[in-house]
């Protein structure tokens, strides 16, 4: 008997507590659908942007929130595969990733997922309209048909897989985005929070011969030694002695790669000014349509690359729960998750995450 309705919270208003209530299930699954029971859904800092109103679109309330998650398989419509060709069965312990049209010129021309014109985010999904529950902060979840769907293999704890969903996929595909890290470079990771924290240590395993991490508070640069970091800075140095300070690491030649997962004002400014000749700046945390000027002829002058990279898609959510198997005893990756709690504790998850008391909140919607 597959269930009719599911437990979920819901954002109704930017800035306030999630309401605990029961949103129902579609009664029949389309083709290549599937409805899954959420053992572990991780908080990002989208969602926390969602919930406070920074990233707001028109009409999107009421919706659940949680992005990276990962369920096990309760129901399915019909034959379906994941994104690598296996045949998926009642039972299996998946993640997914965004659906994608397959018919924009994002999807046929360019050939780049995260260019698709009706790119589909379950977790933008409005609550109050069929399918209702497409999110991680539910007890169920449904699986649109064209949502790109991954078997996570057994040596991938459910947190890792999580993760992998967004924060540690959009590392690796900013590493790619800049053609990989060369061994024995300098690198300069800009923010200390999930993200910057898993690019550091994501660096250090590349095989960067210096890594310097900048960010705050103090307790997360103190992690980011932990993941790999040589040497960190604190920001509320300010930029000036931001960028004196990594210069002064670097012997005078600054950073052969900078990468932005930090998104403050400051970022472009302080990118250019560390970064050495021929360097690549990557942004990827700079989600803010403000202007942040940067000067052009630092630009030109070192001869930089800057270059922007998108969240990621499919592939590179493989790659990331590749990675985590593959590099599973290489770093204190279970430092990054605080213990898991019920959907009803997901209100304080959020408050935990914006004052900077959790890296990566945990929720388990089985629990009480």
């Amino acid at each position: 008997m597959l269930p009719t309705s599911t437990r979920a919270a819901v954002l109704t208003g930017h800035g306030q507590p999630l309401e605990l209530t029961d949103l129902p299930l579609p009664e029949t699954l389309e083709p290549g659908a599937a409805l899954v029971r959420i053992v572990c859904a991780t908080l990002c800092g989208t969602d926390i942007e969602l919930w406070s109103g920074k990233m707001t679109f028109p009409g999107m309330l009421p919706m659940v929130l949680g992005h990276e998650m990962v369920g096990e398989i309760v129901a399915l419509g019909g034959h379906v595969h994941d994104a690598l060709g296996a045949e998926l069965q009642v039972g299996d312990r998946i993640g997914w990733s965004e659906s994608t049209c397959g018919e924009c010129y994002g999807c046929v021309i360019l050939r780049e997922p995260v260019a698709c014109e009706r790119r589909g985010y379950g977790f933008l999904q409005r609550s109050d309209v069929p399918p209702f529950s497409t999110a991680g902060l539910a007890e169920f979840s449904y699986v649109s048909p064209r949502s790109a769907k991954l078997r996570i293999p057994g040596n991938v704890k459910d947190t890792w897989a999580s993760m992998a969903g967004c924060a540690a996929k959009t590392v690796l595909r900013a590493i790619d985005r800049a053609g990989g890290i060369r061994a024995g470079a300098r690198v300069v990771v800009q923010g200390s929070g999930a993200l910057g924290i898993f690019a550091t240590a994501a660096a250090r395993i590349s095989g960067a011969a210096q890594v310097i991490t900048v960010g705050a508070p103090a307790s997360r640069l103190q992690m980011a030694r932990s993941f790999g970091a040589d040497e960190v800075i604190d920001i509320a140095l300010g930029s000036d002695s931001v960028i004196a300070n990594v210069l002064e690491l670097t012997s005078g030649r600054g950073a052969d790669y900078v990468f932005d997962f930090a998104g403050a004002p400051s970022v472009g400014h302080e990118a250019v000014g560390m970064a050495a000749q021929r360097g690549k700046v990557v942004v990827v945390g700079s989600t803010s349509r403000d202007e942040t000027p940067i000067s052009l002829g630092t630009v030109m002058g070192k001869e930089l690359t800057v270059v922007g990279s998108l969240n990621g898609d499919i592939s590179d959510y493989a790659r990331a729960i590749d990675f985590f198997s593959t590099f599973a005893n290489r770093m204190p990756w279970d430092d990054l998750f605080s213990a898991p709690v019920g959907l009803s504790e997901a209100s304080a998850c959020v408050d935990a995450m914006c004052h900077h008391h959790a890296i990566k909140a945990v929720i388990d919607p089985r629990l009480p």
